[in-house]
């Protein structure tokens, strides 16, 4: 189910990504301090945006698999959270360029946006660990659910306190966009966000449709009595033939 019109979203994701950024190159206009520079701006915000609602959705479905127990959930909610993971670390990487390049620096340990976006992070890069930790698969999903709930509802309380500091260097991005940036920047930021959205959407499609098709192929090996993969435990969910985690 995962796999169905797949690709007709990938084509659709490829086509709004192309669009967007041809827009974003050669329609917005250049920053009149930085410059051409400036463009990153359109990759770098709507990146962290998509990374920190990924973090929540993947502590929604854990929500969902404490809820019901149904075991599909907690896959959904490791692939969200590794997904967003990468996608946390492109932040990283725009964001220091964007830093060096304005501030003269590449990391500023005193900007309460910055810092709390890398705390975010390594908070996170804790998930996967946790999960190899634990043998039991049952457990390791209670486990692992719990933890994507309470670091989900760490994400929003960051947020907003940093949005009480007092000190920032840091650009208020909302603010910003809403208020200061001309038409056509608004346009080719709302076009973007949309894009990297349905990036991160199709990238979840993809994984989830991965690891259902690992799991068919799996169950016909066992019927086939030709099963020799060795018995491991691993720190990623797999969907079982019957619809849960293996």
């Amino acid at each position: 189910m995962y796999g169905t019109r797949l690709r007709g979203l990938a084509l659709t994701t490829a086509a709004a990504l192309g669009l967007t950024y041809a827009l974003v190159f050669f329609w917005a206009p250049n920053d009149a301090t930085l410059g051409f520079l400036q463009k990153i701006f359109y990759v770098h915000v709507p990146l962290a945006i998509v990374t920190l609602c990924g973090f929540v959705a993947g502590g929604l479905m854990a929500i969902q698999h404490l809820r019901t127990r149904d075991p599909r959930w907690d896959v959904r909610s490791y692939v969200a959270i590794h997904i967003s993971l990468v996608f946390g670390i492109a932040v990283l990487i725009t964001g220091s360029i964007w830093a060096k390049a304005a501030w003269g620096h590449w990391w500023v340990w005193d900007e309460p946006t910055l810092v709390s976006f890398l705390l975010v992070m390594l908070l996170y890069a804790t998930y996967q660990p946790l999960r190899f930790a634990i043998e039991d698969p049952e457990r390791q999903a209670r486990a692992a659910s719990v933890f994507a709930i309470t670091a989900g509802v760490f994400v929003p309380i960051n947020f907003a306190i940093v949005r009480l500091s007092t000190e920032v260097v840091h650009p208020r991005t909302l603010d910003n966009i809403s208020g200061n940036l001309p038409g056509r920047m608004q346009v080719a930021f709302w076009l973007a966000l949309a894009s990297i959205t349905l990036l991160w959407v199709t990238l979840w499609r993809y994984e989830m449709a991965s690891k259902h098709a690992r799991a068919q192929l799996r169950a016909l090996r066992r019927l086939l009595g030709d099963d020799d993969e060795p018995l491991r435990r691993s720190a990623a969910p797999t969907i079982s033939h019957a619809g849960g985690p293996r």
